[in-house]
């Protein structure tokens, strides 16, 4: 595979960016996705739902008015409005110039997990999309606080019913295991008394707050250290252990590079990372950098927002309704916004399961013969009528002969081509073919098909 088409895929969605990596070279490329705009318009489809507290509550002394059918409507307009918000978010991750920023607000998305379908605010869950967004490239430290504070998350791990003299300990102890440290590295006095210090922080108009009749303000002992500690202090704490810039490098490895990093390559780029006091951009680019440099084709499995963004571009498919993509993630096992718990995606071999699989051949078959993806299950939602509509694949392709032309698509989009793989190709594409016979582009179109069934375009 040509590195232009892999790092395409690694640092977006699909082999689009592959030209600018070779055109502008990679450092440049970085420099350019580094600098990209992370402020967003609130979307139209935001309008109605509530904003604030006072709209919350107002709402709910609605619901308490009304009748049991009326109560139905408006939480499935609120489900509605939350797949508009993953439509429009797929539509972002698909139109960006530089992507790499919605890739790594992804990350952040499932490393920071608050899903929808717990919050049910969809104004808190876009504001933390946008906050994710914005600190994308920023200081980990410094987000793991803003994340801390934000109404989403208290909201997801309960820390709306943490108070004095009634402790939960959700958020104190996903702040150690699954956002900082990872197990082994704390105990369960600190996540007692890292609830204590929690207690009492909820709901605030723009973020979280403390509620003074709610706090616990006793002296507690956090990972060695003594005092009267909040939120940000028990940051503070976290970030001075030793083993803290370990995990998130690990993730970081795991979601772009590898399914298995060796443990030397965490600690080596774990440690650059706490030398540049926690930067995410610095980190980004040694690690892109040098990884770059390396031949490591073929060492993670596409998650599914890389498999199909990749078949539509590949086949230059106008989806117009995002919500066929949505569809498809959900079929997958990467709902946006709802992931399974609090850890989120596993990734890895997670995403090539026999069942997903078995999706994914199907998936192909259906947009090389010009049909939606989902087109049976959305065919009885009129509102999504859009998304069955017929479309005609087109697929770039270049050469003369039939060994050509399997050595340019090969190229794009496989790791490696074995003796067998390479036989296939070429009894689906014979040595007799003829690029200017009318059905060429079919016949193409149908080795391509038979590319994307082998294991090895699972592979990035």
């Amino acid at each position: 595979m040509q590195k232009s088409s892999l790092w395409s895929l690694r640092l977006g969605f699909s082999n689009q960016q592959s030209s600018a990596i070779e055109s502008l070279g990679l450092d440049l490329f970085l420099k350019h996705s580094f600098e990209t705009n992370s402020k967003t318009i609130e979307p139209e489809f935001l309008a109605n739902s509530p904003k604030n507290i006072k709209e919350l509550r107002e709402r709910r002394k609605n619901l308490k008015a009304s009748s049991p059918e009326q109560v139905k409507e408006m939480v499935v307009q609120e489900a509605k409005i939350s797949n508009e918000m993953k439509a429009w978010w797929i539509d972002k991750m698909m139109t960006e110039k530089y992507p790499l920023r919605e890739k790594m607000t992804c990350f952040w998305h499932n490393h920071f997990v608050a899903t929808f379908q717990k919050v049910k605010v969809n104004h808190w869950i876009f504001d933390y999309n946008q906050l994710l967004r914005e600190n994308a490239f920023g200081n980990f430290k410094d987000l793991t606080k803003k994340v801390l504070k934000s109404n989403a998350m208290v909201r997801y791990l309960d820390n709306v019913d943490n108070k004095k003299g009634k402790i939960n300990e959700n958020l104190s102890r996903e702040l150690l295991e699954l956002f900082t440290l990872g197990i082994g590295n704390y105990t369960e006095e600190d996540i007692k008394n890292g609830a204590k210090a929690l207690a009492g922080l909820g709901i605030g108009e723009k973020e979280a707050m403390y509620r003074r009749n709610f706090e616990d303000n006793d002296t507690i002992t956090y990972l060695g250290k003594t005092g009267k500690f909040k939120a940000d202090d028990l940051v503070d704490i976290i970030f001075e252990q030793k083993n803290i810039p370990y995990l998130i490098t690990k993730k970081i490895l795991q979601w772009f590079i590898y399914d298995a990093p060796k443990e030397a390559l965490i600690k080596y780029y774990g440690d650059f990372f706490k030398k540049v006091n926690f930067e995410i951009q610095p980190l980004l680019t040694k690690i892109i950098t040098e990884e770059f440099a390396k031949e490591n084709a073929g060492s993670k499995i596409k998650n599914p927002l890389e498999f199909i963004l990749q078949l539509v571009d590949a086949l230059q498919i106008d989806v117009k309704n995002k919500k066929a993509i949505v569809f498809f993630l959900k079929e997958q096992g990467m709902d946006l916004f709802n992931q399974p718990n609090v850890k989120g995606w596993e990734g890895g071999k997670t995403w090539l399961t026999s069942q997903i699989y078995l999706q994914r051949q199907n998936v192909c078959d259906l947009v090389l013969q010009g049909k939606t993806f989902n087109r049976r299950s959305v065919s009885k939602d009129k509102e999504n009528e859009a998304m069955n509509l017929t479309f005609v694949p087109k697929f770039n392709w270049k050469g003369v002969t039939n060994k050509e032309i399997i050595q340019h698509i090969t190229d794009r989009f496989l790791f490696m081509v074995d003796e067998n793989n390479q036989k296939d190709f070429e009894a689906v594409l014979k040595y007799d073919f003829n690029p200017e016979a009318q059905n060429a582009n079919q016949a193409v179109l149908r080795l391509f098909n038979a590319i994307t069934k082998t294991p090895e375009f699972q592979l990035i």
